[in-house]
């Protein structure tokens, strides 16, 4: 399933690039690689739009989940790094052509270098946090909030697994099975990179939260929630899984904004923010957004304050779910381009 994701965002870039040079030749096939350096990132900042507001709603096999899931700036930055090689195109279309030497060979030699360079140096950064050596570290600002944060934030993941794994055996509609894969699976991810994160600038093993931890995490529910869910009848279920994780997830969401605020590095701040974005647009999935509604509810999300998320998903509602046919079996690597 990670492959299939892979290859889905390839695809989706060679068709731009494709766009590009191909329908747009006429303005695009004789423009000099800095000329191409500059529009690059213009063109990746409309491409990453027009997918993230006007695509996914309209597109048959669309899926709402990749504007809710999925901050645009995510996109964005794949956007901008796909187009980052468009320079290189001169010199591309010379050699094929068999004209030698091309103009464009320093350019495309100097530019390709570059490349390789910043390819090299992101696979060095990730192999060092394999090796539980994060770089850059922790700067060293509000360190005890950033270690509360996550052992926090971990043990309020631990729980949104507990309960997705639920609904994975028990729900009764095929999407909100799915739905709940999808957030078991992003919940695993995110508990992985917290404790990567610890073992890489605290040392030791991210900790289980402590008793004064559990008493301020908002949203966690009490065991025999738990348990009373596991042995509703089905066709109870679905209606308070979805009550159980709206509420749940809305605690996640106050947490994850607070983080955004206080956080001492820019990394637990843009893992917050990915968090609240997705956390927010599974609300919505649970309630059945798709098309347009969805790429309203994507932006409110990214621009909604904290605590202001579907006030009718509280704990104790007993309500129908509505229809989930906008949500259809996501790629187990969770985010689509």
């Amino acid at each position: 399933m990670i492959l299939a994701g892979i290859l889905f965002h390839q695809w989706a870039d060679f068709s731009w690039a494709v766009i590009f040079f191909g329908l747009l030749q006429r303005w695009t096939a004789q423009l000099r690689p800095r000329t191409l350096a500059l529009i690059a990132v213009p063109w990746a900042l409309f491409t990453s739009g027009t997918e993230w507001l006007l695509l996914v709603p309209v597109l048959p096999f669309a899926q709402p989940i990749f504007t809710l899931s999925q901050p645009y700036w995510i996109g964005a930055l794949v956007h901008v790094s796909a187009a980052a090689l468009y320079p290189l195109f001169p010199y591309l279309r010379d050699w094929m052509a068999n004209r030698r030497p091309s103009p464009h060979r320093r350019v495309a030699a100097g530019w390709a270098g570059g490349a390789m360079v910043v390819a090299a140096g992101l696979g060095l950064l990730a192999f060092l946090g394999t090796q539980d050596r994060e770089w850059p570290p922790h700067p060293g600002r509000n360190v005890e909030f950033d270690q509360a944060y996550m052992r926090r934030m971990a043990a309020h993941h631990a729980q949104g697994i507990e309960l997705g794994l639920i609904a994975v055996e028990r729900a009764e509609d095929p999407h909100l099975r799915a739905l709940a894969r999808l957030i078991v699976a992003n919940q695993k991810g995110e508990t992985e990179i917290f404790a990567n994160w610890w073992r890489s600038w605290f040392e030791g093993a991210l900790p289980q939260a402590t008793p004064e931890d559990h008493a301020t995490m908002p949203g966690m529910l009490r065991p025999e929630d738990l348990a009373e869910l596991a042995q509703l009848p089905a066709g109870s279920f679905d209606a308070r899984f979805i009550a159980l994780m709206t509420f749940h997830h809305q605690g996640a969401i106050a947490m994850a904004d607070q983080a955004i605020r206080e956080a001492g590095t820019i990394r637990l701040r843009l893992m917050s923010h990915a968090i609240r974005h997705a956390q927010r647009g599974e609300i919505e999935l649970m309630q059945g957004r798709e098309g347009f509604g969805a790429t309203r509810a994507a932006i409110a999300n990214m621009l909604r304050p904290a605590g202001e998320v579907l006030a009718d998903g509280a704990l104790g509602a007993e309500r129908p779910p509505r229809a989930l046919s906008g949500l259809r079996e996501a790629p187990a690597a969770g985010h689509l381009h």
